[in-house]
């Protein structure tokens, strides 16, 4: 069995509904491939201590310190929206970390503010991405990559680099189930058929996937 461990930002103001399509169903393996691939979710926070608190009023416990958290050991990062993106340098350490992800080559996804505090950064200079609107981003200082905005794309993966706004959480996790192929591409597809537009016709195909 290949056994691999994704790792998750928490910090306090997280935005609970960005990140649950995709932790949900890294865990719950009633739909990856076979023999199924088992992923540890591993929630990451500055300090390791707790609990964290999100925006819905969600407690985290975290399991691990920013500063234990090394590239080669994590097949992803995922850095999820707060408003502490935006209120200060809170959480620049969680962007300087995803830079030394993706240095190394391991993939990152960002959602929503997540995505502010790596165009200020600079990490979406020289790779297709998106956002809330260009204007978010626009406003970032350090950000360089307007050219690179995809105002046409849901979400986006640029050399293992995913980026998504804060309405697209089942894309976001359709791009982050896809990078870690755990799911047969029609699986895949099926799956965002069915959470993303509700469509019966898909329901038939994740049935066949988890028997």
């Amino acid at each position: 069995m290949n056994r691999r461990t994704v790792h998750v930002a928490v910090y306090d103001t997280l935005a609970d509904w960005e990140i649950g399509h995709a932790t949900a169903h890294l865990h719950d393996t009633t739909y990856h491939r076979a023999p199924r691939a088992e992923i540890d979710v591993v929630y990451v926070s500055a300090t390791g201590d707790g609990p964290v608190t999100t925006s819905g009023g969600l407690r985290i416990l975290p399991d691990l310190a920013l500063d234990a958290l090394r590239p080669e050991d994590s097949a992803m990062l995922i850095l999820p929206g707060a408003w502490l993106w935006l209120t200060g340098e809170e959480n620049a350490p969680f962007a300087r970390k995803a830079r030394e992800f993706l240095d190394a080559g391991v993939p990152v996804a960002a959602i929503c503010g997540a995505t502010a505090g790596l165009a200020r950064e600079g990490l979406f200079d020289d790779r297709d991405h998106t956002s809330a609107a260009p204007e978010y981003l626009a406003g970032q200082p350090g950000y360089g990559g307007a050219d690179r905005y995809r105002t046409d794309a849901e979400a986006v993966n640029d050399r293992g680099l995913i980026s998504a706004g804060p309405t697209q959480p089942v894309a976001f996790a359709r791009e982050i189930l896809a990078e870690l192929d755990v799911m047969e591409p029609k699986v895949l597809d099926a799956w965002y058929r069915l959470f993303k537009h509700s469509d019966p016709t898909a329901f038939p195909v994740l049935m066949g996937a988890s028997a």
